[in-house]
């Protein structure tokens, strides 16, 4: 069975990786657009552009591991057409793969504003978006950041890191309203506000203008700043998918096998719609752990194995000296209950359906995840759930399933 993988970051390199350790002998290429091996994307936002790790670090596995895993990587191409009638990947430049299995692994792209002059402001995407905005954040006294989701917060700590002022516009009137409910964004709120960053919210961007220093025009206020980084969201990129014929809404959708509308080609990572069996619903979740288990799950699934795409989802973030992890699909209209002191900075946060626990985030608090993992989707006593005398492994134990 020969497998080719289109796209080049951590879900393509866990697919290839597994396929070789569970004995896959057939051919696997992978091919990609940037000129590297796999990595991980985390670090972009965090580590490395603070100047803390390097590409290095950020890789899946080193170059050699390719070579001596008899798996070809073809870096610094772009996948033109998939005809799923001949079974053959059309590369840039004339190249044709053959395929008995593909694997869509395209990732997702930075959406844009479409407004004057957003051209020349800086994007989160790949390692040479997060190069220059450090070596940017170097020569520059301040940056202004369109955007208060995951990475718009992470870069605006790095900033901060940096000694940059610092300004974040927020269409929403809470950050991460979407993700976490008013509650918890109002927490991330005074996080940034507490170490100096202008976090403006409820505001829209009218123009830039400019291409350093730069002019950003907020209703009938205009910010002066030597930077403008945009960080509004990420669009799966299903371009390749969709002229294929495959069924893309929001992502390429796939059932709980990571098989795609075409049997002979699964999708995973950023780019895949999946369905939960679990959570009962189709995901798209743009987060590191969620690449990393389809693409071991994708593997499994190519060997023959019965596995589905079961687990909840989980993300993490780290903020200045806030480090957080989530599991679950809360919403942001669910009940947010806390247990321990939120003023302190170290405290769980639970979504709540009814008495039905949809997700759970632990806050400077460590060890928890699996506890938390196991409550999430069973009915539980409130006041057991918020009582910090009352370990969480018991409150898992005494709960409904």
């Amino acid at each position: 069975m020969d497998i080719v993988i289109i796209g080049a970051g951590l879900a393509a390199a866990k697919t290839a990786a597994t396929l070789r350790e569970k004995g896959h002998d057939g051919s696997i290429t992978v091919v990609g657009e940037e000129p590297h091996a796999p990595y991980e994307r985390p670090p972009l936002s965090k580590d490395l552009l603070q100047g803390e790790s390097s590409l290095e670090d950020a890789l899946v596995q080193d170059a050699a591991w390719y070579e001596e895993n008899d798996v070809r990587l073809v870096t610094g191409a772009r996948a033109e057409r998939i005809d799923t009638a001949e079974h053959r990947v059309h590369l840039e430049g004339g190249e044709a793969l053959t395929y008995d299995k593909l694997v869509l692994a395209t990732g997702a792209t930075p959406r844009s504003l479409d407004l004057p002059g957003a051209d020349h402001a800086l994007r989160l995407r790949r390692v040479e978006d997060a190069e220059a905005m450090r070596s940017a954040f170097e020569d520059a006294e301040s940056v202004v950041i369109v955007g208060a989701g995951w990475i718009g917060l992470e870069a605006a700590a790095a900033a901060r890191a940096a000694g940059l002022r610092t300004t974040v516009l927020e269409h929403s009137d809470v950050p991460l309203e979407k993700a976490l409910g008013r509650d918890m964004g109002e927490h991330f709120a005074r996080l940034h506000r507490g170490h100096d960053v202008d976090l403006r919210t409820g505001v829209s961007v009218g123009a830039v203008t400019g291409d350093g220093p730069f002019a950003v025009t907020i209703g009938g206020d205009v910010l002066e700043t030597d930077l403008v980084v945009v960080a509004v969201g990420a669009a799966p990129a299903t371009e390749l998918a969709e002229a294929a014929g495959i069924l893309v809404d929001d992502g390429v959708m796939t059932d709980e096998h990571l098989v795609t509308s075409d049997p002979d080609v699964l999708a995973i990572g950023d780019v895949a719609r999946s369905f939960n069996p679990t959570l009962g619903t189709a995901l798209r979740v743009e987060h590191w752990d969620n690449a990393s288990r389809q693409g071991e799950l994708a593997a499994k699934v190519l060997l023959g194995e019965d596995a589905a795409y079961d687990w909840l989802p989980f993300f993490f973030t780290d903020q200045y000296d806030l480090g957080m992890e989530y599991v679950g699909h809360g919403s942001g209209d669910d009940e947010t209950v806390v247990r321990g002191d939120q003023a302190s900075g170290e405290f769980i946060a639970f979504w709540l359906d009814g008495d039905r626990v949809t997700a759970g985030m632990n806050v400077n608090v460590w060890d928890v995840n699996d506890d938390i993992r196991a409550l999430v989707g069973r009915t539980v006593e409130r006041e057991r759930l918020v009582d910090p005398d009352v370990p969480l492994a018991e409150v898992a134990g005494g709960s409904k399933g």
